[in-house]
This record gives structure tokens, C-alpha cells and sequence, in this order.
């Protein structure tokens, strides 16, 4: 199902008076501060009210349908307002995980819960030294001996989005047959879990400790490699849309001021060197925009094309947030460096973003990869 563009239009503009109401300012620095960080009661609305975590998934397994374009929308929102919630972990981790493993029966058990809103879930890849290559995990998988297909997981996990609250967790551990996926449930035996202290208080993450977890197989023994490949593009394409949000935010922010703020009796947007900024930073977001937003329409299409611009829009998106970010604090001055600011707000999401599935010398290696170079 594809939504034409004046759908997209009511989509973002319902999107947007919705976090407007639920997530300004005030609300993220509280929440940022509270465990867990994120109000339970603003997800059920976005659950009930707009249906956002069903957006994406098929409507067989209780979604609606739409694909990463519709998406792409909402975490563009989603990055403006630096929304506190367990989206991104759930609808393009998860989620996206459970339909790449191809394991129908799978699908048919856990999604219903997640596009309904009621089960949140997170994707647990990374471990101490922080790559999402499932080639690097040694979190190991063995039959639990029971005859039943049953599997306990030992290991430790690091950098998992919203680790500490997911009611389920998809776990890449190492079989004989190579990377595998795992399916985890918050209250299992042996699971802990502790958050993260990282430079990003709005986007939290955990490490987990798994000492024997009672685990289900999902998918086949040694697809984890091929889930993955497939899991990042979707996600990178996921985040630059949020980054694009975000950047397209700084932008905004940053000429709203140089409107207002005077200094020598005129606007400082009246000063060349602030006018360069702000039209540096508008060049950024709008390639931002269109990379992510390409991207996503290659992706719904099924184009062989999709790959090359997942890795692009995540290149562009992390370069534009990055500039926009630093820009703004530019434009702000000796307010920008305050706590009390929200610049540093998104400078800090840039950069935990930019950082987020490797950092540049893994995503511009990425795109080496998927131009077969």
C-alpha cells in the first residue's frame, strides 16, 4: 500500500500536532532524566490514536500496510521533536528483523503485539567493541538438550536501543551453522539488563547480560549475516530520515533566531557570514532530504537499486545532521554552549546518530560494498 502525497501531507501534519502536544522541550529534558525514558501513556495514544507502530507491517500480521516512504514521514517528525519513545528500536529493529528472517510462524506470533503497540522490542547486536557485523559476535547459541528445539544464550550485549525496557529481544548469537537470530523475552531466566550512560540521554540504550537465556530460533540456523544486511539498510534508511528531521529542525531554529537576535542595531541575519551559514545548512538538509527520501521510495519499489541508496541517504543524512547541529550553535552563540539550550540537544543526537551502526569509516565502507568496489 503506497499513500499519495497529500496523504503524506495529513501523515506529517497529524504527526507533527501530535508530538507538538506530547513531546516539547520541557517533556524530553524530564524524560531524559527518568527511567524508563519514555511515558508509557503518550506510546499507547501513538499506538491508538495514529496506529504508528503498525504503520510499516504487512497487514497480515495486524499492520497497515505502508511501507518505508510512509515511514520515512514519521521519523522525520520524530526527529524534530527528539521524541522519547521505543519507535525506532521496535518498528525499525525489530520488527524489520522478525520479516527479514523470512520465519512465517514467527512473524505470526510477535507482530500482532508490536503493530498494535502493546509489545515493545528491541534488536541486540553489538557487543563491547560496538559493531553491528554479526561476523563480530561472540555471543554463543547452544541447544538446551531438552528435545524440544530450545536454545539458551550466553553473552553480553552493549549499545541495545532501548535494552532495558523491551518486552522482547531479538538476539544475533553464533551457532555452529554461523550468525543466527534469537528471539528473548524481557522476564527470562538469566537476562539482565543496565542502562547506559552515553552522550545521547534521549536515545537510551543498555547492556545485557545473558547467562544461559532461555531462547526461540527465528529463521534458520546461520541467516543472521543475510537478516542483517537487510535489517541495515532498512534502519540506516530509517535514521536518515530521523537525522533529516532533526537537521531540518537546527535549520529552522537557527534562522528563526538570526531573525531576532540583533546586535550593532540590525538583525544578525543581516551578516554575511550568518547568511553563508544558514545557506550552507539549507543545501545540507534539503540533499538530506532528498537522499533519505529516495531511498525510501527505492526500498517500497523493491528496486535492485535500494542497497547503493540506503548507504548513501545514511552517508548524507549523518554529514547534514552533523553540519546543521554544529551550525546552530554557531548561529546561537554563547547561549548555544548552555545547557539550557536545546542546540546541544541536537548536536548530541547528530553525533550519537552519526555513530549509531558504525560511524563514517564503517557506512562510507558500506557503500564501497553495495557498489561492489
Amino acid at each position: 500500500m503506497t499513500a499519495d502525497e497529500s496523504e503524506l501531507r495529513e501523515l506529517r501534519s497529524s504527526v507533527r500536532e501530535f508530538l507538538e502536544a506530547k513531546s516539547p522541550e520541557e517533556t524530553v529534558r524530564k524524560l531524559m532524566e527518568s527511567e524508563p525514558r519514555f511515558d508509557p501513556a503518550v506510546w499507547s495514544q501513538a499506538a491508538d490514536q495514529l496506529r504508528l507502530p503498525g504503520l510499516a507491517i504487512p497487514e497480515e500480521y495486524g499492520g497497515d500496510g505502508f511501507g518505508l516512504v510512509e515511514l520515512g514521514v514519521v521519523l522525520e517528525e520524530m526527529g524534530r521533536a527528539l521524541f522519547c519513545a521505543p519507535f525506532f528500536a521496535t518498528v525499525l529493529l525489530a520488527a524489520q528483523a522478525l520479516l527479514a528472517s523470512g520465519d512465517k510462524e514467527a512473524c505470526a506470533r510477535l507482530l500482532p503485539g508490536i503493530a498494535s503497540g502493546r509489545t515493545t522490542a528491541t534488536l541486540a547486536v553489538a557487543e563491547d567493541h560496538g559493531s553491528w557485523d554479526p561476523a563480530m559476535v561472540s555471543a554463543r547459541a547452544v541447544p538446551d538438550g531438552d528435545g524440544d528445539g530450545g536454545w539458551t544464550v550466553r553473552g553480553r550485549k552493549c549499545f541495545v536501543v532501548d535494552g532495558t525496557t523491551a518486552d522482547l529481544i531479538l538476539v544475533v548469537a553464533r551457532t555452529v551453522a554461523g550468525p543466527t537470530l534469537f528471539a528473548v523475552q524481557r522476564d527470562a531466566v538469566g537476562l539482565s539488563a543496565e542502562p547506559m550512560e552515553t552522550l545521547d540521554a534521549t536515545r537510551a540504550m543498555a547492556r545485557l547480560t545473558l547467562d544461559a537465556v532461555p531462547a526461540t530460533l527465528v529463521g534458520a540456523q546461520g541467516a543472521g549475516g543475510r537478516i542483517m544486511a537487510k535489517v541495515l539498510d532498512i534502519a540506516s534508511v530509517g535514521l536518515a530520515a530521523e537525522q533529516a528531521g532533526g537537521a531540518r529542525r537546527c535549520l529552522e531554529t537557527s534562522a528563526d533566531y538570526a531573525r531576532v537576535r540583533h546586535q550593532f542595531g540590525r538583525p544578525i541575519g543581516s551578516f554575511q557570514a550568518v547568511k553563508h551559514k544558514c545557506a550552507d545548512m539549507l543545501v545540507q538538509v534539503e540533499l538530506a532530504e532528498a537522499s533519505s527520501r529516495e531511498a525510501a521510495r527505492l526500498a517500497d519499489e523493491d528496486s535492485p537499486d535500494f542497497p547503493v541508496a540506503a548507504a548513501v541517504a545514511h552517508a548524507c543524512c549523518s554529514r547534514a545532521y552533523m553540519t546543521a547541529a554544529m551550525e546552530n550553535i554557531q548561529v546561537h552563540g554563547g547561549i548555544g554552549f548552555t545547557w539550557e539550550h536545546s542546540a546541544h540537544l541536537y548536536f548530541r543526537r547528530a553525533k550519537s546518530s552519526q555513530l549509531l551502526f558504525g560511524g563514517p569509516a564503517v557506512y562510507h565502507e558500506r557503500l564501497l560494498d553495495r557498489l561492489g568496489i
